[in-house]
């Protein structure tokens, strides 16, 4: 069995994640390019791992869109997007909260129909290690 550990950003919250992924996808719907405030989101799922607050569970809030299964948790105090569970036992890691290495490599882009128009011409961009000057 495979083990993750994950925290947000003010470090705060803390988990732990017992089992393995079942898929990798980057999700370019309108939805999470508006919670992740980003060109996509790239959330794990698992419909067997288990999730295991270490510490700051009480800085965990979830918000659903109404009328939609899409739900966000994340750090009121920092913001930063955590692992949910959702009816039906699906498990939601975003990629990024986990400190963990992922050896996984993504499942697929999703939604691409929704993909921000700018999307397309990341390849292009000038790539720095830093904040340029």
């Amino acid at each position: 069995m495979t083990d993750y550990c994950g925290s947000c950003l003010c470090g705060t919250v803390s988990f732990e994640i017992k089992g393995g992924f079942d898929s990798f996808y980057l999700c370019h719907c309108q939805h999470c390019q508006k919670d992740t405030g980003s060109a996509h989101a790239a959330n794990l799922f698992s419909q067997s791992a288990k999730l295991v607050w270490l510490s700051g569970a009480e800085a965990v809030t979830s918000y659903t869109l109404p009328n939609t299964r899409h739900t966000k948790s994340f750090c009121r105090l920092c913001g930063s997007a955590l692992p949910n569970s959702q009816n039906g036992g699906l498990l939601v890691v975003p990629a990024g909260c986990l400190d963990t290495d992922i050896a996984m490599a993504p499942t697929a882009h999703i939604f691409s129909s929704s993909k921000a128009v700018w999307d397309d011409r990341l390849g292009e961009v000038p790539e720095f290690e830093w904040l340029p000057d």
